[in-house]
């Protein structure tokens, strides 16, 4: 694992490791690791001077990257980031028409050097993490819908990652973590 602080890592508020109990997984929905890093360093919160971003980066061949510290908050997943970290997965999803009702479609597999490296992080993190027992994907807990792109009378749902061609069965044989139950 290499580790790739984002510029403004220091900026973003400190959190006991005791606090955090919840893995959440991401695909960036983006072409590949660089383009990711690039919108990761983009400053959206002006009053913090901060940005959106997962904690690792895993891409295709396995490269795990660790661009923020669990040991900070990092602006993931609306509504839960105080408790979790975020791992993304470089993968297209619905690139580069997110939001387009007939562009929803999320068809890139998970190769198994990714799954692989995942697996490890997942493993290493439970080792790392003393409360850490429940993982979730970015669109059980971020369930909002938005207008189309192309049709303001159509609803899409905002986040769709990791999609429907994550192996959670897999995932879930391979880590002690278990679902977190839905609200």
């Amino acid at each position: 694992m290499r580790l790739d602080p984002l510029p403004y890592e220091h900026l973003l508020d400190a959190r006991p490791l005791s606090q955090v109990d919840l893995a959440v997984i991401h695909c960036t929905e983006l072409p590949d690791l660089a383009t990711a890093r690039a919108y990761g360093e983009r400053v959206l919160y002006p009053a913090s001077g901060t940005g959106n971003s997962g904690h690792w980066y895993i891409d295709r061949d396995g490269d795990t990257v660790r661009y923020v510290d669990p040991a900070r908050i990092a602006h993931h997943v609306r509504g839960h980031n105080p408790r979790s970290v975020g791992i993304e997965l470089v993968n297209t999803g619905r690139w580069p028409h997110w939001l387009d009702s007939r562009h929803q479609a999320m068809d890139e597999a998970y190769p198994e050097a990714q799954l692989a490296a995942l697996d490890a992080l997942l493993g290493a993190l439970v080792d790392a993490l003393p409360a850490l027992r429940w993982i979730a994907g970015h669109e059980e807990l971020d369930t909002d819908t938005v207008a189309a792109s192309d049709d303001p009378g159509v609803l899409v749902q905002r986040k769709r990652d990791p999609g429907p061609l994550f192996p959670w069965p897999r995932i879930l044989r391979a880590t002690p973590l278990r679902r977190l139950p839905r609200p």
